[in-house]
């Protein structure tokens, strides 16, 4: 199946030269133009290992075996994603339970192995900015990998002191810089390295960001796992709400939905970084300035997938009214995690973001599912200071978390990034 940049679709590609590629040019995204018709009855009846290969075969195409797919499945999702129930009507779909304890350890994990596959014998250099959760995933995804470098672009103090410690202290093959700015200049920085074509070509450089094609086609698969668990006489009820930073979370679960699976809407939730909700209202795109919050990875003002959310509205598949879009401010995030807690469930800001559109929307006879995209503990402080009694860390958390970061300070501009990449081609 081809795949065609958003911005110029004359240029089209293999699903393993998207891998490779990342960006296309003018910084465009590859996305499918056409979908397959999946047996989504009969995919519903398969253990999630043996499904998502599947489905990922499906929307790969025959560049890849079903057999060589499946092992890349079968070597990436070595975890699951279970739905905890919180009351009658509405479940947590847990995202978290990999090694780094967040929703991104799918699609790292998978583009891991889809960038073995694409490689063909070449070294790469990955490059990728994060506001909290993809730094962890692609780090431990991609760690010790042979012929793979990876630097890391976070806004310097402005992620949780776990989330950093999961990838700033492992060293080797990946370099964290803490960068003095946001998460969308961090984001501007990396668009920026894919302007460089000579840079790129010099040193074969990726982005591991959900701009990736194979981090986004993995997300997929645990919306068609959340229903597989539900009663099969509710499916056709399902509500999705999705904490809603980068939008890649989204575009995957309407990419599901695109593919025949029976969700009945999706609420698009974001913090005071507002730019969709008001976009949606107005009409008229207006990022403003990042503000911090408590659910920090959720701190994208101007979200990098929403041109696919676009274009699956563009193509048809998707209407209007099968999305809600959301803003949730700082007390009703708090609210929504001290909810969480009455009903005896421990949560953290991004899923409460979710929770709370849930309690805004869901209407009676509909089964609303809630995307819990990282553990609690990665939220220690915000999670104890709102709740005012401590948590536990796991055995993962505590172990990095007495570990000295490694990260390297630099300043928000392109020279000073393209320094240390041109660095690390000597070492």
């Amino acid at each position: 199946m081809l795949l065609t940049n958003i911005k110029l679709a004359s240029e089209q590609v293999s699903f393993l030269q998207a891998v490779r590629q990342g960006l296309g040019q003018q910084q465009g995204l590859f996305f499918p133009t056409e979908w397959p018709k999946l047996d989504v009855n009969k995919l519903l009846a398969m253990p999630f290992v043996p499904r998502s290969s599947h489905i990922l075969h499906a929307l790969i195409g025959d560049e890849l075996s079903y057999t060589e797919v499946e092992a890349m499945v079968t070597a990436a999702f070595t975890f699951g994603a279970p739905l905890n129930q919180i009351s009658d009507s509405i479940s947590c779909l847990e995202l978290f339970h990999g090694p780094t304890l967040a929703f991104k350890d799918f699609g790292a994990r998978f583009m891991a192995q889809a960038l073995a596959k694409a490689q063909q014998g070449k070294n790469t250099t990955i490059v990728t900015a994060t506001s909290g959760d993809t730094g962890a995933a692609v780090a431990h995804a991609f760690y010790q990998q042979p012929g793979v470098k990876v630097v890391i672009l976070f806004p310097k103090g402005k992620i949780s002191h776990l989330q950093e410690k999961l990838f700033t202290t492992l060293g080797d093959n990946i370099t964290a810089l803490a960068v003095d700015g946001d998460f969308d200049q961090c984001q501007t920085l990396v668009k920026q390295v894919f302007d460089q074509q000579d840079l790129v070509q010099k040193l074969n450089i990726n982005s591991a960001n959900s701009i990736n094609i194979s981090r986004l086609f993995a997300q997929v698969c645990y919306y068609f796992e959340a229903v597989a668990q539900l009663p099969a006489d509710k499916r056709d009820q399902v509500v999705f709400a999705v904490p809603s930073g980068n939008f890649g979370n989204l575009t995957a679960g309407l990419i599901a939905k695109t593919l025949g699976l029976p969700i009945k809407r999706f609420l698009a939730a974001t913090n005071a970084n507002d730019t969709v909700p008001r976009y949606w209202r107005s009409g008229q795109w207006q990022p403003k300035k990042t503000v911090a919050t408590l659910s920090n990875a959720m701190d994208v003002s101007a979200p990098n997938n929403w041109p696919r959310v676009e274009a699956l509205l563009a193509q048809g598949v998707i209407q209007r009214s099968d999305i809600e879009t959301f803003a949730v401010d700082e007390d009703d995030t708090q609210l929504g995690v001290k909810q969480l807690a009455q009903a005896g469930y421990t949560s953290e800001p991004h899923a409460a973001v979710a929770y709370k559109a849930l309690k805004r929307s869901l209407e009676p006879g509909e089964i609303g599912v809630f995307l819990g995209t990282a553990h609690p503990a990665k939220f220690k402080e915000q999670v104890e200071n709102i709740l005012g009694t401590p948590i536990g860390l796991p055995a993962v958390l505590a172990r990095f978390a007495a570990e000295q970061s490694l990260s390297i300070d630099i300043e928000a501009n392109f020279a000073a990034l393209q320094q240390v990449l041109l660095n690390l081609e000597t070492t």
